[in-house]
């Protein structure tokens, strides 16, 4: 078990009681190959959610459409009943065909019904935040998240969701959000060499508002440089490691959520929680988002 440090610290979301440790952890491994089905090997994955959260996880991202149900099962089945201060996190906007397709999932009825899934495959009463996700795959798409977004806050006034979170979205439709509701969170497509959300992010910490990167170490492509490489080594890191703790340095509002299947990433990833980055290995990290030809 690797013990948590204050080195990456806590964040309190915005107008709420809620502090969670900046590392925490995302479940979306946890289901089976494609993000579909169960895993290979379901007690591996009760153990990695129960060690992260011995280890101070208190930060656990999920979606009922992860499996789909697998994700939040297994959660319910590792963690429930829920450990004081664990803060769980879902996603509404999506739902999956019989063909393993990721459809999109935003009318009324769909989110209606997506809160009730995940209230049940989770076994709560109450969903901590739900964040509503739109745009493409990893891109945010133009137009209003007015229609869908007043849903949610529908289904909050009615006890059924404490707070509100938006994914995948632009500054644009960010603003559109804070004036419907109170946003808690932004979880985007980021990472040391996707740096679009360079400037938001900067922003949102003005703000105190969390941004929670989504594929922080790549995602189904994991990231690949021969830069992060060297200072990995330089570091006596490996470069997942040294991927996070740059996130980690990047801004006091990033909350981490790293996913595997694996105990032994799992303790990687903590790890990376400990890793100081002198100022010359941050500069040469920065350089990565213009070496796209390294990816």
């Amino acid at each position: 078990m690797i013990a948590q440090t204050d080195l990456a610290g806590s964040f309190i979301l915005p107008g709420t009681s809620k502090t969670v440790n900046r590392m925490g952890y995302g479940a979306m491994q946890l289901a089976g190959p494609g993000v579909w089905g169960p895993p290979r090997d379901v007690d591996t994955a009760i153990a990695v959610l129960r060690e992260a959260v011995e280890s101070g996880v208190n930060h656990t991202d999920t979606s009922d459409y992860y499996g789909p149900h697998v994700t939040n099962q297994i959660i319910k089945q590792a963690l429930h009943p829920y450990p004081h201060g664990l803060v769980i996190v879902t996603k509404l906007g999506a739902r999956r065909g019989a063909d393993k397709s990721w459809i999109p999932a935003l009318s009324r009825q769909e989110l209606i019904d997506g809160v009730h899934d995940n209230l049940r495959n989770l076994g709560l009463d109450t969903l901590d935040v739900v964040n509503l996700r739109v745009g493409g795959f990893t891109e945010p798409s133009e137009g209003s998240i007015e229609e869908p977004l007043t849903v949610l806050v529908e289904l909050k006034r009615q006890g059924l969701i404490r707070h509100i979170g938006v994914s995948n979205i632009t500054p644009k439709q960010f603003a559109e959000a804070q004036s419907i509701t109170e946003i808690v969170c932004v979880q985007n497509f980021y990472n040391v060499a996707q740096r679009k959300d360079d400037g938001f992010i900067d922003d949102l910490a003005v703000q105190g508002i969390a941004y929670v990167p989504f594929f922080p170490l790549g995602g189904f492509t994991p990231l690949q440089s021969s830069t992060l490489n060297a200072a990995a080594a330089s570091l006596q890191a490996t470069p997942m490691q040294l991927a996070l703790a740059w996130l980690l340095q990047r801004s006091p509002n990033i909350l981490l959520i790293p996913g595997t299947s694996s105990l032994k990433h799992l303790r990687e990833n903590l790890r990376a929680s400990t890793l100081q980055i002198p100022s010359e290995v941050v500069a040469n990290l920065d350089s990565i988002v213009g070496q796209e030809k390294e990816f």
